[in-house]
């Protein structure tokens, strides 16, 4: 009898936690979600933002004065009743970020890289204090198509540059070799 006491015992106190923990859980999801958001459409009444870890999109039903390109250490929580758009809780930190072609050539460093690196590869390194370089080596005649395209994937750029932390992108490049260095 005393084994049928102690296995009834045992669900009732192994469930009590599993309703605190799932309360706690419900308790966190209304009280918002921090992350790194890439600001990527605002309108004067609402923005659109992207969680740059998890690439979750959260609309805002405001704008509290963001722009498109901002990186924003952020809270967000769902508007109730529904919970289908977003407020800014809180924000921590906000920065504009930029992409921009430079007419300068990959540095000494940066052609190193690319000569280690098979044609068609990427080299990453981390950058000295905050940021990195990524480092392309398309073939020669390939090599203004691999610019265009980091131009024109604007969007995950800038999302890489808000998780690194960064606050601009500059493109550097010569026939075989496109660097993307993510600058402070």
């Amino acid at each position: 009898m005393t084994d049928e006491a102690g296995r009834g015992d045992e669900p009732a106190s192994t469930d009590e936690p599993d309703r605190e923990r799932d309360s706690d859980g419900d308790s966190d999801a209304v009280a918002g979600k921090e992350s790194t958001f890439l600001v990527t459409h605002v309108e004067a009444d609402s923005a659109v933002l992207k969680d740059v870890h998890d690439g979750q999109v959260h609309t805002l039903s405001s704008n509290p004065g963001l722009d498109e390109a901002d990186a924003v250490e952020a809270t967000v929580a769902p508007d109730p009743p529904m919970e289908v758009t977003y407020q800014v809780v809180e924000v921590e930190e906000r920065r504009s970020l930029s992409i921009a072609e430079s007419e300068e050539p990959p540095t000494v460093h940066e052609r190193d890289l690319a000569a280690e690196t098979q044609t068609g590869e990427l080299a990453r390194e981390p950058r000295a204090g905050v940021g990195e370089v990524h480092v392309l080596t398309p073939p020669d005649a390939d090599t203004r198509d691999a610019v265009d395209d980091v131009l024109a994937d604007r969007e995950g750029t800038l999302a890489r540059a808000a998780r690194l932390g960064v606050n601009r992108v500059e493109i550097r490049s010569e026939p075989g070799v496109v660097s993307v260095r993510y600058l402070p």
